[in-house]
């Protein structure tokens, strides 16, 4: 295992006009890596974010409850786009790599009732589409398509290795 530390960077996740859905996680994952240099001179940092959307529509997290029944109403039936960006950053020497996963996303048709339900047990509300794949939300899931599938969680793992290598950090 490679030992880490989890620090929550505070930064402004609002939305850039006209801004593609796969370039703002690119760029949220950069902000929070770098919020993190000075904190953490000299090591390697990551930073992660993800952004949905379906039908055109940008799906942020949705943060109250209104709102997910909103999204998950949305979502039903639907098909959806989740990109999943990491950065990682060697802050002694500035050297960044970000990378973008996606993640195509069918949910299954879920009515209001299920919706309530889900939300009840599993209030999603910190996370895009309203859905946490890693727990009760996989339930709402007919299919996806993906590269890497701990790409949906918020993290490509497969990505991150790989950007490990590159800095000379073999797993296992």
């Amino acid at each position: 295992m490679i030992p880490f530390v989890v620090f929550s960077p505070q930064v402004d996740e609002s939305a850039v006009p006209g801004e593609p859905s796969a370039a703002t996680a690119a760029r949220l994952s950069l902000l929070k890596a770098q919020a993190a240099k000075q904190r953490f001179p000299e090591h390697l940092i990551v930073g992660s974010d993800q952004v949905a959307e379906c039908d055109g529509r940008r799906l942020d997290k949705p943060l109250e409850h209104r709102t997910a029944v909103r999204q998950l109403r949305l979502l039903s039936g639907r098909s959806a786009l989740f990109h999943s960006a990491v950065t990682l950053l060697e802050s002694a020497s500035g050297r960044l790599q970000t990378e973008v996963v996606l993640t195509r996303v069918l949910f299954r048709r879920i009515d209001d009732a299920q919706i309530e339900r889900y939300l009840r047990k599993e209030p999603a509300y910190d996370c895009a589409g309203s859905a946490k794949s890693e727990g009760l939300g996989i339930t709402l899931i007919e299919a996806m398509e993906t590269v890497d599938p701990t790409a949906l969680v918020g993290l490509p793992l497969i990505a991150l290795a790989r950007m490990l290598r590159r800095e000379g950090i073999e797993a296992p």
